[in-house]
């Protein structure tokens, strides 16, 4: 079982959904971690989350201004680190299409510098969050987050003789996070009018809980280039829009530069190197520094038939409309009613 007692942890891009719902999952499960870092550049959140984490409470935690594009800062801010999750990204994909140095300079070199700190400064486990986009991607996020995936399973190969391991998570859009879907619905649904980009668009579904899980796991059992993918349903934004304001004017808008209309976590060429285990899919790295074989025994696993692919709009799983209003209530809005 995966011990982070007298461990440091550093969180990049920390002071988002995902990095506020994994720093409370941290003192909740592990109350004699070492220190907590979370390193963002917006002060303003930081200090917004301190008041959620109070140092008289958690006296583990530290919040480091500093961004990833900074090496020399996020180097310093490394020392006695033993782990990094590494959650800093810009992921607007409007945003990232008019802006797109921006993107790569977050994405793309910083984690570069995230993987340089962690190879000169002791750490001994990385995983990085990435994206559904990643996947056979038609825009510069998901473009930029496919690269930074590569230089993560690529740094396996460059540790040496140090104890350390990079991995990556990969899933879909997690309900209720900063700037989702299901946030925007709810506050359009007062105006009566909820806009739809497409009528057959369908998404992957997450929560943030699941999304931490999936971080502690691949943090326990990587051995160094694993792509982990969740077993998720999927939802259709129509029906979503449904469980939201089902009184409210579905209005098409047009799909956005660089959406695409489903979202693949796993390609058909991907499967090749796909295994599948009870509680993920695993993306093996092409050139692994281990025995394919050693790991389908030690983690049960099987290889997925030839040809296969994880697309939202072919997935087994979906969520209904009554099931979408249970998750909103669970991870959103308790008081969310219709």
């Amino acid at each position: 079982m995966l011990d982070l007692t007298n461990k440091s942890i550093l969180v990049t891009g920390g002071t988002g959904s995902f990095g506020k719902k994994f720093v409370e999952t941290i003192f909740k499960r592990y109350p004699d971690v070492r220190r907590v870092i979370v390193y963002s550049r917006d002060e303003l959140k930081q200090f917004e989350m301190s008041q959620l984490f109070p140092h008289s409470q958690y006296k583990a935690i530290r919040f480091f201004i500093g961004d990833v594009r900074d090496a020399d800062r996020l180097k310093r801010a490394c020392e006695g680190v033993d782990v990094i999750v590494h959650a800093a990204a810009l992921k607007q994909v409007p945003a990232a299409e008019y802006n797109p140095m921006e993107c790569i300079k977050t994405n793309v070199f910083g984690a570069e510098n995230v993987i340089n700190a962690a190879l000169d400064t002791g750490v001994q486990r990385v995983v990085a969050l990435s994206t559904d986009k990643a996947a056979a991607p038609i825009n510069l996020y998901g473009a930029t987050k496919l690269c930074s995936d590569k230089l993560f399973v690529a740094a396996n190969n460059m540790k040496g003789p140090r104890d350390l391991r990079f991995s990556v998570v990969r899933y879909g859009n997690v309900i209720g996070s900063r700037g989702s879907v299901v946030p925007f619905f709810l506050e359009k649904r007062k105006d009566g009018v909820l806009p739809i980009t497409h009528p057959d668009m369908t998404r992957f579904n997450i929560s943030l809980e699941d999304g931490v899980e999936m971080v502690l796991y691949a943090l326990e059992h990587a051995w160094g280039g694993e792509i982990y993918v969740p077993k998720i349903p999927s939802y259709r934004i129509t029906e979503l829009a449904t469980a939201i304001g089902p009184n409210c004017e579905q209005k098409l808008v047009g799909v956005r530069p660089g959406e695409k209309l489903h979202e693949e976590m796993i390609t058909e060429t991907d499967s090749l190197n796909t295994i599948e285990t009870d509680r993920y899919y695993v993306i093996t790295p092409s050139t692994p520094t281990w025995s394919i074989d050693d790991y389908l025994s030690a983690f049960d696993g099987k290889r997925v038939a030839e040809g296969f692919k994880y697309n939202s709009g072919t997935n087994e799983e979906w969520l209904t409309v009554d099931q979408l209003r249970s998750e909103i209530r669970q991870h959103v809005d308790p008081q969310f009613n219709v």
